[in-house]
């Protein structure tokens, strides 16, 4: 059986409902969000997804956390706060937001964070209790997203609203028909959409595929190099100004997946040996390393037996 499909798929379809409605509900709450506080807000508070998910794993999966895995989640999250500033500091002239719309959009992108966390959470529960394909699970939770979507999109066509969430010609919430005259007028649209589809199902197969194998918190902190790659592409088409803070946090963003993932020199491991979440043996002991099989360890084991300890040599 190929990886793409290994598992069991003995299991219920609707195990998925719950994940695809509250992606659509956190990603529908993020972005409303967006619309009512500045895009440097909106990076910033996205960073706390990474600490609702370590907190809802370890309330709920029974998941414990070591001090270098806390370490670097902190630290990745100073990143993206300090990629946020930049914007704040230097990318901000001319635009300005009422109080009261600022700090309801900032509640709404938290709130939207505690869904996704909520989301990952779940699914790793679920997909890992079932051991379900990660290629069924997308196709799954996809199949119930575009239906959920497609049904709301009947009551959203009759619902009146004004800027900034209703900007088409008849002030609709959503307007399905004003969408495909504009993919009419504009065939780059059509393609954008089928990019952006594309590119989601392949990233949410690698989303599902990281939770099964590692951890959903894992998932969320690899998610945060996102950021890096699209600051990039970003600045190679010339689509945004290059501001030296960035760098410096996106340096930051880069330290704490490496110090979360335990990828640092080893000079450095050494500065920080009580933050990798390993027990120091006793000194008569010697520590079996991790990449040893069930053949070495059978080795080592009847040396260390015959070899117990002398309470009297202790000291």
């Amino acid at each position: 059986m190929t990886p793409l499909i290994r598992g069991d798929v003995s299991f219920s379809p609707f195990i998925f409902l719950p994940p695809a409605l509250l992606d659509m509900l956190g990603t529908s709450i993020m972005y409303i969000g967006l619309n009512l506080t500045y895009a440097s807000s909106f990076q910033m508070l996205r960073g706390s997804v990474i600490i609702f998910t370590a907190l809802l794993s370890v309330a709920f999966l029974g998941r414990s956390l070591h001090v270098r895995e806390w370490i670097g989640m902190l630290t990745v999250v100073v990143g993206l706060t300090v990629v946020g500033a930049s914007d704040f500091l230097f990318g901000q002239t001319g635009s300005s937001y009422p109080v009261n719309n600022i700090i309801t959009g900032d509640l709404l992108i938290i709130m939207a964070q505690i869904i996704v966390a909520t989301q990952m959470v779940y699914e790793e529960k679920y997909v890992v209790k079932n051991n379900v394909p990660a290629l069924q699970a997308v196709g799954w939770e996809g199949v119930f997203g575009f239906s959920s979507l497609a049904l709301l999109l009947i009551p959203m066509y009759y619902i009146r609203v004004g800027p900034p969430f209703g900007n088409g010609p008849n002030g609709n919430l959503e307007d399905p028909f004003d969408a495909f005259v504009q993919m009419q007028n504009n065939p780059l649209i059509i393609v954008a959409t089928i990019g952006t589809i594309i590119s989601i199902a392949f990233f949410n197969f690698a989303g599902i595929s990281v939770t099964k194998e590692l951890s959903a918190t894992t998932r969320m902190v690899l998610d945060s190099v996102r950021t890096l790659i699209i600051w990039g592409i970003s600045l190679a088409f010339q689509w945004q100004q290059f501001y030296y803070l960035q760098v410096i946090g996106f340096m930051v963003l880069v330290l704490g997946m490496c110090t979360y993932n335990n990828i640092l020199p080893k000079s450095w491991q050494g500065c920080c040996g009580r933050c990798r979440g390993r027990e120091t043996l006793p000194e008569n002991e010697q520590p079996i390393p991790s990449g040893f099989g069930s053949s070495c360890i059978a080795n080592v084991t009847p040396q260390l037996q015959e070899s117990p300890r002398n309470p009297e040599n202790t000291n």
